[in-house]
């Protein structure tokens, strides 16, 4: 999501400001394999932002380093393996595969966090993610003989998963009313306009109920405007005054040009996506069982804010909503565009609305944006 919103992101910008203690990340609940939901907050008004947790069953292990982290520091992982166990509840020593997979799992729950992004990276970039990835190819040897043994010495940092300082998260605010109050400032500065649908999709606890009674208030007070701004969305719409402005200027203007349209390829659950949110998906084009949904892995390539193409995580599977020339090539384009800029390692593609891949129109278009042509369908590979 990143990426797509900062000219020339680099991991280490993100890694800057956690470092600096601007921005921390929490964990929102595990996916399948080695990945989960991850939120990102400002250090100051993280309070009021992070989800309060529900008291989850933990084993000893993960007991244990919330009393080593109870004192309020930052620890490195050996730091951390020398204080787990000295309160004498464990019988044994714990090893670092253990003590890491207690770490992820207080991680995941949104209970301690990291003072940068580098172990995310690394849990998801060595296993099994939402993101397909692929191995590199083992290098040749050219010698075959018999290998000298290596020496094993134990990392003082552990494993790359667990590096960095681990500490506990903020406790989330308790006051119901500023949690409140927080959330609607939120949801305007994020969508501008705020419907049923987009506060469905963030998933609020409490509901569109929650969000009116708040929003509700912020236009007493003229810090949101209630109106119907956008057809078809309901009479429940809410709008920062700034927002309403830019809607007013656009309204007789109609800025796409039909013969190169302009293409945004984003993350299926990126805020950014209207799809599934504020607007419902599409129905399934040609012969396609599939649908659309904002599921982790996937993306969308909008032009000029239609919905074009839905690529599946890993790009198995592909749904196209137009059979516009042009629009599917700036769509092939800028799923291409997601590979050869390393914000996803490898496409696949094998089938196209439900039919095989080669010999569709969406196909020709990937071909000419650089995909090649495999015994499965079409692929493009990052470069390394």
């Amino acid at each position: 999501m990143l990426p797509a919103r900062v000219a020339d992101y680099s991991p280490a910008m993100l890694d800057e400001l956690m470092t600096a203690g601007e921005v921390v990340w929490a964990g929102s609940g595990s996916l399948a394999g080695d990945d989960g939901w991850i939120t990102l907050h400002l250090a100051d008004t993280a309070p009021l932002t992070l989800q309060p947790q529900p008291d989850a069953e933990l084993d000893r292990v993960q007991r244990e380093v919330l009393v080593a982290l109870s004192s309020g520091g930052a620890f490195f992982f050996r730091q951390l393996a020398d204080a787990v166990g000295a309160f004498g509840e464990l019988d044994a020593p714990v090893d670092d595969t253990a003590l890491a997979e207690a770490l992820w799992g207080l991680a995941w729950a949104g209970l301690v966090t990291n003072d940068t992004f580098a172990p995310v990276r690394a849990l998801v970039g060595a296993g099994r993610s939402a993101h397909k990835s692929t191995r590199p190819t083992p290098r040749t040897r050219s010698f075959r003989g018999r290998s000298m043994p290596r020496a094993i010495v134990p990392s003082r940092t552990g494993p790359p998963s667990v590096a960095g300082r681990w500490s506990i998260l903020p406790v989330a605010e308790e006051q119901a009313t500023r949690r409140a109050h927080a959330l609607g400032e939120t949801l305007l500065d994020r969508y501008g306009v705020v419907t049923r649908g987009t506060a469905v999709a963030e998933g609020v606890i409490g509901g569109f109920a929650l969000v009116y009674k708040t929003l509700s208030g912020f236009e007493e007070s003229g810090r949101a405007r209630r109106g119907y701004f956008v057809e078809r969305l309901g009479a429940a719409q809410f709008a920062a005054p700034g927002a309403v402005d830019r809607l007013r200027s656009h309204a007789d203007l109609d800025v796409r040009d039909a013969d190169a349209p302009v293409a945004v390829a984003l993350a299926a659950t990126d805020p950014a996506n209207a799809y599934g949110a504020a607007l419902p998906w599409p129905d399934p084009p040609g012969e396609s069982s599939h649908r659309a949904a904002r599921k982790a892995g996937a993306i969308v390539v909008v032009a000029d804010g239609d919905l074009v193409a839905y690529v599946e995580r890993g790009g198995k599977t592909v749904l196209v909503y137009t059979d516009d020339e042009a629009g599917l090539a700036v769509a092939a384009t800028a799923v291409a565009g997601l590979v050869t800029a390393g914000r996803v390692r490898r496409l696949a593609v094998e089938t196209v609305n439900g039919a095989f891949v080669l010999g569709t129109p969406f196909g020709q278009a990937l071909r000419a944006a650089g995909f090649g042509e495999t015994p499965k369908g079409l692929r493009l590979d990052a470069r390394r």
